[in-house]
This record gives C-alpha cells, structure tokens and sequence, in this order.
C-alpha cells in the first residue's frame, strides 16, 4: 500500500519589527568590530568581551541579569551562557577570533552541553556564529541547525534575517530555534525527493504524460527510475538523511490516517444515534375537523 503524500504548511517566522532594526544597527557596527578582531588576532578572553558586548547590544540580552559568564559544568567551564528566569537557555563557547572552528570546537562545546543536559549549544569566533542542537541518546548526537557569517551575511534576506534572530532575546520567549529546526527538518530536498517519488505523485505525472503523449507508453516504475537515476541527486534518495525523511513522513502520515479514521468512526456513530429506533411508530398529522 503506497504511502499517501501530505501536504505541510510552513508558517513564516515572525520576526518584530523593532528587532530586526535593531540587529541590523548593530550588525552593522559589530561586523567592523568582528573583523577587526580576525585580523588583530586578538585572544579568547578579548573575543569574549565583544561577543558579549554583541549579545547584549545585538541580541537583546540584558548583560548583567541574562548572561552568565564562565558557567561552571561538573568541574570545567564553558564560556558564556544565556540565563532566562534561572534557567539556561542555550551554551556559547568562544573561541579567540583569529581562529579557524573546527570539529575539536565543536565537540567540545556538544560535550558541555550534553553533561548539562542543555539542548543548543551556540559555537562563534565573534565572525562565524554556528547553532547546534543536541539529541539526547545513546549515543549522543547532534546536528547544525543554522550558521552564519558576520562578514557576508545579507540581512536583506529573509533567510538570514531568520537565522540571526534565533539567537535574540525576543526568539527565546517565541520557541524559535525548536521552531525553525521543525520547519528545516520537514521543509528541505531529502523531504522534497521522497515526495516527488510516492506512488501519488508518480500516478500524476504519468496521467499528464499519457495525456500529452498518448501513443507512448510509460509505467510508474519507467518514471521513478528515471526520476532516481537522472532528476534526483543520489545523496537525497540514498542517504541516511533521505532514510530519516522517509520514515518522518511515514509516521506522519500514518499518525493522520488514524486521526481521519477515528473522525470518520465518530460521524458514523453520531449519525446512528440520530436515527429514530426502529421500534418508534411514525409520527401523524392530527385529524382535520371541519
């Protein structure tokens, strides 16, 4: 039985207008700043001075009530951490501006995170800002959700608006970054390919073929291999990402064909109910006298 295809709607992210204007004020300061910095080769704890400075000018963090700094995790120290109503919001680990992230950055700001039990962890070098999201496991893993660069990033683009905001203040009290890491796992090529491969789209493109072009003959199966073969990178239909993207929309749509059932189930028992028992004599007109 073929998997029927769904169709999501993506609710554009909200951003306030008075944020974005006062990112993009301070972007375009703290970009001079950043590269500054890069090209001084500045230390750590220089850099972390300006990425605080930024987060608090940039970002909307109050510095003194909503940024900790050096936050102690079981015996060693992470940088910074964003602190909403005592409870941290998201890690930072800085690294000196001058220096080139890396892999060893990263797991080390992952490793942070996963021993607090905190779930995104933000990597910068006040130039390069790199948002994580860690997934509680056995193993533990993780996954970039959204990355940006002071230097060329155009805060013109909805995008890279978007991206820059998930770091705000205003972003915290939205749900932000769970929201856009939803919207990038359903929305993206790996979903888009396992989409234009179901049985459903298939059996439309071969009507429209045989429609245009009836003396030619063509299968479903002549489409999805040609569709596989010579439309479709590879990686998004043979990668464990578009593994990932198959079994998502698989329990999606199973999720909403129990739900469709279970409401097709209640109207047929809400229209028994109506129905007069069998045993009722019908109802008359009342004689006529006159």
């Amino acid at each position: 039985m073929a998997v029927r295809l769904w169709v999501y709607r993506l609710g554009a992210m909200k951003i306030p207008k008075r944020t974005i204007e006062r990112i993009k004020d301070g972007f375009k300061k703290y970009q001079k700043v950043a590269i500054n910095l890069r090209e001084r080769d500045v230390s750590e704890a220089d850099t972390v001075t300006v990425v605080k400075d930024m987060l608090a000018d940039v970002f909307g963090y109050d510095k003194y009530l909503e940024l900790t700094g050096e936050q102690q995790i079981r015996g060693t120290f992470c940088d910074l951490a964003v602190k909403i109503d005592g409870k941290i919001k998201y890690l930072i680990e800085v690294k000196a501006a001058g220096v080139d992230l890396n892999d060893a950055h990263l797991r080390q700001a992952i490793d942070y995170g996963a021993k607090e039990g905190i779930e995104w962890v933000v990597l910068t070098n006040a130039l390069s800002w790199n948002l994580h999201r860690i997934k509680f496991g056995k193993p533990i893993e993780h996954e970039e959700v959204a990355s940006f660069n002071m230097a060329d990033i155009n805060l013109r683009r909805d995008d890279d608006q978007r991206k820059v905001y998930l770091l705000s203040r205003e972003a915290i009290g939205q749900g932000a970054m769970a929201t856009y890491h939803q919207q990038t796992q359903i929305f993206n090529r790996y979903t888009i390919a396992q989409l234009l491969s179901d049985d459903a789209v298939l059996a439309t493109v071969r009507r429209l073929f045989r429609k245009l072009y009836p003396d030619i003959k063509v299968d479903k199966e002549d489409i999805a291999d040609l569709l596989v073969e010579e439309v479709l990178k590879r990686d998004v239909v043979e990668s464990e990402k578009a593994k990932e993207a198959a079994s998502m929309l698989k329990r999606t749509g199973n999720k909403i064909a129990k739900k469709e059932a279970k409401a097709k189930e209640k109207a047929e028992l809400d229209s028994q109910s109506q129905e007069p028992p069998s045993h009722q004599l019908p109802v008359q007109d009342p004689p006529s006298f006159g």
